[in-house]
């Protein structure tokens, strides 16, 4: 999140307005991301491996068991995925934060010039405009969050997000994993598992769709549709190409 500036002149009215005023928009976006990331692939991979290997007339015990494995796997390597990712981009905003530091100690004219062209983007007029420029001049730590938001567009990462985007993707790639596997736990023979492993994945996926699109802002039917529609192409895939290998 980027860093919030405590206002200190704000006029009393202003506040009691602000302070009466909840505000609703949605803002676990970090975290809804993570979760369709580990879900939508929990669901399609163990899926497509699971039909695949009933095409190839494996056993319910070994269809269970690699996709046991499968999943273990898939959520140790996405979780790390999550983590490097969430690292870099941690990594990143401090050395852009350094650098800007930097150039507001050396080059202040050139940063403040930056701040007005930003500024005049917006609509603000120069006479506008010029006593906010001199306003951040005098506080360089807001000078340097509004250079770091508004020129780079870079808003200051949760210092723990790294590890809680690891361990909720993980996560939601084990739960996702675990439904297309659950009939082979108790139907042992693989060619009617399979049926009721496409039934109650299918379903899962478009229960999954739906609420991704709700929460993301997109239709969610249209959502349920294509995310079922991706898991079905991928375990017709796997298991027309077994079913030719392995006849």
């Amino acid at each position: 999140m980027a860093a919030i500036v405590e206002p200190t002149n704000l006029e009393p009215e202003k506040q009691t307005l602000l302070n009466q005023h909840k505000e609703k928009h949605f803002t676990a976006g970090e975290i809804v991301r993570d979760i369709i990331i580990g879900v939508s692939d929990g669901l399609t991979v163990p899926f497509a491996l699971a039909a695949g290997l009933s095409g190839a007339n494996a056993t319910s015990s070994i269809v269970l068991t690699a996709g046991i494995a499968e999943v273990a796997a898939g959520a140790i390597s996405m979780g790390l995925g999550g983590y490097l990712a969430a690292k870099s981009e941690a990594d990143h905003y401090v050395k852009e934060l350094k650098r800007e530091q930097q150039e507001i100690i050396d080059v202040p004219d050139t940063e403040a010039a930056e701040v007005a062209e930003i500024l005049a983007q917006y609509g603000v007029e120069p006479h506008e405009y010029s006593p906010v420029v001199n306003a951040l001049r005098k506080n360089p730590q807001a000078w340097l969050d509004f250079m770091m938001k508004f020129e780079l567009g870079l808003e200051k990462p949760d210092p723990r997000r790294a590890l809680h985007s690891a361990l909720t993707i993980a996560m939601a790639y084990v739960l996702g994993g675990l439904v297309p596997l659950i009939p082979y736990m108790f139907i042992p023979i693989a060619r009617e598992a399979v049926v009721a492993s496409v039934v109650l994945t299918l379903l899962a996926l478009l229960i999954f769709g739906y609420a991704k699109g709700y929460f993301t802002g997109s239709k969610p039917f249209i959502s349920a549709f294509q995310t079922a529609l991706i898991g079905a192409i991928a375990s017709a895939a796997a298991y027309g190409m077994a079913k030719a290998i392995h006849p």
